[in-house]
């Protein structure tokens, strides 16, 4: 739940700001989404199967990438 604290001379649109930044931190919408629809449990392990590859790709593309920004910066 967000709950936004109005402090003396803060204006309308920085508590919207504010409130807008921890609605998103907080992550809501996304909940809302996951259990708006029944999923079978076969298929959340599939989809958490293919959530947890497309992160370790991403993990292992990052490491590459700065081991070469490691090894190009010694053989300078």
């Amino acid at each position: 739940m967000v709950v936004i604290l109005k402090k003396k001379g803060e204006t309308k649109d920085a508590i919207f700001r504010k409130f807008s930044r921890m609605f998103m931190d907080e992550n809501i919408v996304d909940e809302l989404r996951k259990k708006q629809y029944y999923k079978k449990p076969s298929l959340q392990k599939r989809d958490d199967a293919k959530e947890r590859i497309r992160l370790r790709a991403r993990r292992r593309r990052f490491a590459l990438s700065t081991k070469k920004e490691r090894t190009a910066m010694h053989h300078r």
